[in-house]
């Protein structure tokens, strides 16, 4: 399922735009200020943001600016009341990949957003790699050489997160969200029993590679034996 941010402090209106997603089988994280959007932003790697302009701390275009600044080119979907060929020009100069004017009827934003996640959100190999193992997300496994085995949804998104970094290490916060997102009440064992259910499919498939953890920083991939 594809999970993007909506940037939006209308209440209801979050409310009734993540019901029409999720409706369209979209899943929705919802954050109501550019500080806030932009710290996730950072740590979770979304198929789209639907952000708007009026947002209580400022311009929900800074916050695009400063993402196309930062080389960060998840499309974009910008909401708004200004209807003005200007705001909409300028919306679009920012980086905005479409603009849409409130009020809208949802099933034209759902069409919009479905459209956005339609397009590549940077150039990234399909079948990410690191060390002996390849992860299939299409086909929903990990291969290691011939042997694959397959991986629940959370268990795939933690290891796709994990396989892009090469090595670096990844904050606990940062897997619980790219497994289970935002919205989703998370336990505190949930990531430790994927974490265990992963290791053992690695080992079952003879792979080399080990999930670390690094006291007090988070979780890396390592091959077996390399120091710690």
């Amino acid at each position: 399922m594809s999970r993007i941010l909506l940037i939006e402090d209308h209440e209801r209106l979050a409310r009734l735009v993540c019901k029409g997603l999720v409706a369209a089988g979209i899943a929705v994280d919802v954050v109501d200020r550019v500080d806030a959007a932009w710290a996730t932003i950072r740590r979770m790697p979304y198929q789209a943001l639907v952000i708007d302009r009026g947002l209580p701390d400022g311009d929900g275009l800074v916050l695009l600016q400063r993402m196309r600044r930062a080389g960060i080119g998840m499309p974009c979907l910008v909401l708004t009341a200004r209807d003005a060929l200007r705001d909409r020009v300028e919306g679009l100069d920012a980086g905005a990949d479409d603009y849409l004017t409130k009020p809208f009827a949802m099933n034209e934003m759902v069409a919009r957003v479905r459209a956005l996640l339609r397009r590549p959100v940077e150039v990234r190999p399909l079948d990410p790699s690191h060390g002996d193992l390849t992860l299939r997300p299409a086909a929903g496994i990990i291969c290691c050489g011939e042997e694959s085995v397959t991986l629940a949804s959370a268990e795939m998104q933690i290891m796709l997160l994990l396989l892009r970094k090469h090595g670096e290490v990844v904050r606990r916060g940062a897997l619980e969200s790219v497994g289970w997102g935002l919205g989703e009440a998370v336990t505190p064992s949930a990531l430790d029993v994927a974490l265990h259910r992963i290791r053992r499919k690695l080992l079952v498939i003879g792979s080399r590679q080990r999930i670390i953890n690094v006291r007090g920083l988070g979780y890396v991939l390592r091959e077996a034996g390399s120091a710690e």
